[in-house]
C-alpha cells in the first residue's frame, strides 16, 4: 500500500506524517519570525542607542526614517522568498515521501 493511502485514510501513521509536516512547517515559521524580530527590531533600538546616527540627515530626510522606511523592506523581501522556497522544499519532500511506494 502506499504512503499516500496512509494520508487519505486518515490512519494513524498518516496522522504521523502530516503532523510531521506541520511542526517543520511551524518550526520554520518561527525561525522566519525570530529573525525578523531580532533584525527589524533592533533597528529603533539601535536609533535609540546611537543618537548621533539618528541625528543625520541625507537631503530633507532623517537617516532613521530611511533605515526605517528603506531598509526594512528589502529584508522582509529577503526573508518571504527564503521562507517560500523553505516551505516548497518541505512540501516537495513530503510528497515525495507519500510517492514512495512501501517494498
Amino acid at each position: 500500500m502506499a504512503r499516500a493511502g496512509e494520508v487519505d485514510q486518515d490512519t494513524r501513521l498518516g496522522g504521523l506524517y502530516v503532523g510531521s509536516l506541520l511542526r517543520e512547517q511551524l518550526w520554520l515559521a518561527a525561525r522566519t519570525l525570530t529573525v525578523l524580530a531580532l533584525v527589524v527590531g533592533s533597528l529603533p533600538l539601535v536609533l535609540h542607542l546611537a543618537p548621533d546616527l539618528a541625528a543625520l540627515r541625507v537631503g530633507p530626510f532623517p537617516v532613521a526614517w530611511l533605515v526605517l522606511g528603506g531598509a526594512t523592506y528589502p529584508i522582509l523581501v529577503l526573508l518571504a522568498w527564503r521562507y517560500v522556497r523553505r516551505a516548497e522544499r518541505n512540501e516537495a519532500a513530503f510528497a515525495e515521501l507519500m510517492d514512495e511506494v512501501d517494498r
